[in-house]
């Protein structure tokens, strides 16, 4: 299978933004044994922000556009230096590819990154994606890594996007506030019900939200790819997915 798998910046970092040691460990072990098992990965990372918050001890991720950037500029280094580190341990290459909205919309542009991707899944390379948020402005953003997730998935005409966040799926309602929301193991559409479910902003130092990642799954299930929104403080639940198993919340390729 080609897979995409999404990791927030909640899963990635402590509320600190001190990258999270454990859990990144555990995640690069995980997607190195899957890949040799024959799987093709495609890692789509959010914590550039914060990581360049916790590098250069700010009190809070940044409002201004000059020191997000900044921020950016210095955690993306950092998150780098650290997949590559991590993966070199199982003898794993991998490579960076920073987008911007303006690369994903300008037709010669996409072409060039899809290109750019199948070459590298070809030479066996562990491509790691994020949006380029040191350049992006809002007039070329692409604006959450769900979205960008949802959309590499499609341009690498991949099977599966995993979509690991700090929820374990979506509900029937706010699990933080009714006791009583139910898990929804499957979508097999995306109607007004479940749009209606999708609540707000997500942590303090990411930028998604239950919004963004219904959003996503209409882009991915629309290019016949299958999405699954789970709980990424345990990476070992891919796993449990790629054996079959019933976790989070999966949505459905569009059938044709």
């Amino acid at each position: 299978m080609r897979i995409v798998v999404k990791v927030g910046t909640s899963t990635l970092t402590h509320a600190t933004g001190g990258l999270h040691i454990r859990r990144v460990e555990e995640m690069c072990r995980v997607l190195s044994d899957l890949k040799n098992s024959g799987h093709e990965i495609i890692l789509v990372s959010s914590g550039a922000i914060s990581m360049g918050v916790g590098k250069l001890n700010l009190k809070s991720r940044p409002e201004d556009i000059p020191t997000k950037q900044a921020a950016a500029a210095v955690g993306q280094c950092e998150l780098m230096y650290t997949y590559d580190k991590l993966f070199s341990e199982y003898r794993h290459n991998v490579a960076q590819i920073l987008l911007t909205g303006f690369d994903l919309s300008n037709p010669a542009s996409h072409e060039n990154f899809r290109n750019t991707l199948v070459r590298l899944l070809e030479l066996s390379v562990l491509p790691i994606i994020n949006e380029n948020d040191s350049i992006s402005t809002d007039e070329i953003k692409i604006g959450d890594n769900d979205t960008l997730a949802a959309i590499v998935a499609e341009s690498a005409e991949a099977d599966l996007l995993v979509l690991l966040s700090d929820i374990d799926g979506l509900f029937t309602a706010d699990p933080h506030r009714d006791a009583g929301a139910r898990l929804i193991p499957l979508v097999e559409k995306i109607d007004e019900n479940i749009l209606s479910l999708a609540g707000g902003k997500g942590s303090e130092l990411g930028t998604g939200g239950m919004i963004t990642k219904i959003h996503a799954a209409e882009i991915c299930t629309a290019a016949g790819c299958d999405m699954i929104i789970t709980n990424g403080s345990r990476p070992s639940v891919l796993y449990q997915i790629m054996e079959g198993e019933e976790v989070g919340t999966r949505f459905l390729a569009a059938k044709e």
